[in-house]
């Protein structure tokens, strides 16, 4: 099965791909990211560990310009997460948020936005939560609360939870938002190690009215997207990219 194309409708509903992709902070094969990103023609891409250190606006600015996008915020000013879009979107407002710190864990953050496309709203979130299990539970209810409280018809969270389907936080999420790959498999499911993936880490959530076209890790011809090749999803970094179509429903 083909995955939709972005698309604005006759009725003024937007079909729109969104990637969820952990780059690792650039560490991997730079080109080969560029590549997969652009063949999956997104219009959003919630990045896990972008760059945020020396000159991490630059690294940034110049991965989306290898791959036809624009930056649209998070990066460091959101210990990691960043979102980037296509000239389709148009924003509306950007907040990079910091959680509360654990002595001696990793400092997270979500990105956040509230975009229009083809006139629709809605409100974005790209996050990275905790390798520690009970902040890790606690920063998903966070994120719930931070995306009603963005004031969108629609909503639409993904990043790297650290845990699969199976976990309290992985079914905390699921329990308010869809799990978009559940709803409507396409592609492949795990997502880790990119070498010889296992587990499925990574993860799209929509709000309950947006429709799931499909949702799961691209992998090439078969899947209607011939510039995807096992080399470089391998190469780009240690984490596979999961790609969704989602169409929002025109709201009067």
């Amino acid at each position: 099965m083909d995955l939709p194309n972005s698309l604005t409708e006759p009725d003024g509903s937007a079909v729109i791909r969104v990637l969820c992709y952990n780059i690792r902070s650039l560490r991997d094969d730079e080109e080969a990211l560029a590549r997969v990103i652009r063949a999956c023609a997104p219009d959003l891409v919630f990045v896990q560990e972008a760059p945020r250190f020396f000159r991490w606006r630059k690294h940034a600015a110049r991965l989306a310009a290898k791959t036809d996008l624009v930056v649209l915020t998070g990066g460091a000013t959101a210990a990691g997460p960043l979102i980037l879009c296509s000239l389709r979107v148009t924003v509306e407002r950007t907040e990079d948020v910091l959680l509360p710190l654990t002595p001696g864990l990793h400092r997270r953050g979500f990105a956040t936005a509230v975009v229009r496309i083809a006139g629709v709203r809605a409100a974005l979130i790209s996050t990275h939560l905790s390798l520690q299990a009970a902040e890790r539970h606690e920063q998903a209810g966070l994120l719930l609360d931070r995306l009603a409280a963005m004031d969108a018809p629609y909503g639409i969270a993904a990043g790297d939870v650290n845990e699969g389907p199976e976990g309290p936080t992985f079914r905390r999420l699921a329990a308010s938002l869809q799990d978009c790959r559940a709803v409507s498999p396409w592609g492949g499911e795990a997502t880790f190690p990119a070498t010889a993936p296992d587990r499925r880490l990574d993860a799209v959530f929509a709000s309950r009215g947006v429709q799931v076209l499909g949702c799961g890790v691209p992998s090439g011809l078969s899947d209607g997207l011939p510039g995807i090749h096992e080399a470089d999803l391998k190469a780009a970094s240690d984490h596979l990219p999961v790609l969704a179509a989602l169409r929002l429903p025109a709201r009067p």
